[in-house]
Parts: structure tokens; sequence; C-alpha cells
């Protein structure tokens, strides 16, 4: 087995890295700290975005576990840990949840034993290292902790931008979602191109060696197509059930988000 550690670069900037960086986080290198600077120079909103994610994370997670019943959750490019991840906010509803991170960079992974220690005696976190872009393996490794009779939480927060294929991360939601039973539930977020200084700032990215492909709210809408969408939508995530506390006084950012059942025929 190779040693998590060893697999670090130092000298590539790390997408869960720089996103560390811009949430306050320590787990980062002078590289990923170069890119965060030089992109929110273009669109400081971006810091603002990654903030805001989280508090997204929080409410969305909050609502399946203590209105919706939900006690299994797929997250899918969870990222490096910052503050209430997942499990955490799951299990402080419902301590029995069950979660299931999925990630490819081994600092992620690296961290995955010290997050385990802090899971409820009565629930499970465990992680699976793959790449989201593989769906079967996902599953079939997730088949190993959750039960796919029952319903399920699939997440893909704020990751799908690293595949510029459209089409290709279509097929990657459409294959995990079509995999959990009725009653589950899609929770998704992405960067968009909804503003001249996002498009600017990804441009910029790109040009460093950290592209991410932003889409329009109009193609992110196509990810929960056959879904029902909880109240409010496809929205942008300071405005889904915002809580002013952790909100504050931003109005809307260059990402979107919504939660969606699937229908139960």
């Amino acid at each position: 087995m190779v040693d998590q550690p060893s697999r670090i670069r130092f000298d590539v900037p790390q997408p869960a890295r720089v996103w560390n960086y811009w949430m306050g986080g320590s787990d980062n290198y002078p590289i990923d700290r170069e890119v965060g600077d030089a992109t929110a120079a273009l669109c400081p909103d971006f810091i603002t975005i990654a903030k805001q994610s989280r508090q997204f994370l929080i409410r969305t997670v909050r609502h399946l576990a203590a209105e919706a019943g939900i006690r299994q959750f797929l997250d899918i490019g969870t990222g490096l840990p910052t503050m209430q991840n997942t499990h955490e906010v799951a299990q402080s509803v419902a301590p029995e949840s069950r979660v299931v991170y999925v990630d490819n960079d081994p600092m992620v992974l690296a961290h995955a034993r010290a997050l385990l220690t802090n899971t409820t005696p009565e629930g499970v976190t465990t992680y699976v290292e793959a790449d989201y872009r593989d769906a079967d393996a996902i599953v079939a490794d997730a088949r190993n902790v959750l039960n796919f009779t029952k319903p399920i939480a699939v997440m893909f927060m704020g990751v799908l931008g690293h595949t510029e294929s459209f089409d290709e991360v279509r097929s990657i939601v459409a294959r995990v979602v079509g995999a959990v039973p009725p009653g589950s539930y899609l929770l998704l977020w992405d960067g968009t191109d909804t503003s001249e200084a996002a498009r600017q700032a990804a441009a910029k990215q790109a040009e460093m060696g950290f592209p991410y492909y932003q889409r329009s709210p109009e193609r992110l809408a196509r990810f929960f197509e056959g879904l029902e969408l909880v109240d409010p939508g496809l929205v942008s995530i300071t405005r889904w059930r915002p809580d002013p506390v952790e909100v504050g006084n931003v109005e809307t950012v260059d990402a979107y988000g919504a939660l969606a059942r699937v229908p139960v025929r």
C-alpha cells in the first residue's frame, strides 16, 4: 500500500487545498496560496463562495436529517475537512447516520483517519478512495456501508467543474442517482458563469494550471431533470433557505445549488 503523504505534490496546485486556503484552513502550500490569491484578486467573491458553500452544506444536510429523515449520505468529492463536515451535521441531528466520503486527493485521504475519530458511537463514517468520474466503482464500494434499499442523499458539492465535458458529468450524476432507491435525494451545487468577474477569474485559474469549468444555472438545472425539486429550487447558494446568522448580508454569489428528491412511483 502506498503511503498517502508520499503521494502529495507540493509543486502543483490541488483543488482541495486551494479551497481549504480560501476557507481559512491551514492544509495548503505556497503554490495553492499563489493560485488562490491570483484568482481572488480578480473575483473576491470566490472566497465568499467557499465560505457560503459550507453554510449551504450545513443547511441542506440539516434539512435532510431533521426534516426528510435521511440517515445515509454519499458525499462525492468531499475535499479537506474544515468545519461542520457532513457527518458532523448529520450525526448531530441523527447520531445513527451513516456517511461515506469519496475523494482521490492524497492529502484528503491523509486526513481521513482524524475525521473518523469524531463519529458518533451509533453512526458510521468512512472514506472511499476514488475519482468522482468512476461512478460505478463509487457505488460498488458504497454498498459495503450503505443500504441501497433505503433512501440515500447523493452529494456533489462544488466538484463537477473539474471536468470540461457537460455530457460526461451529467452521465456521472445520472449513474449514481440511478443506483439509489426512490425517496433518495440529489444535493448539488457548482460555480456559475453568472458574472464577468467570475468568468475572468476562471480564465486566470486555467492559465495557472488549475482549470474549473463554470456552467450556467440553466445547465445546472439539467442535473435535476426528472427529480422533485425541494423549495426554493435551484438558486444562488446564499438564497437556499438562508439563516441570517450564517449567511449575513450576502445577497447572491456565482454559485447555484439545489436539493431534489428521487420520485416514488
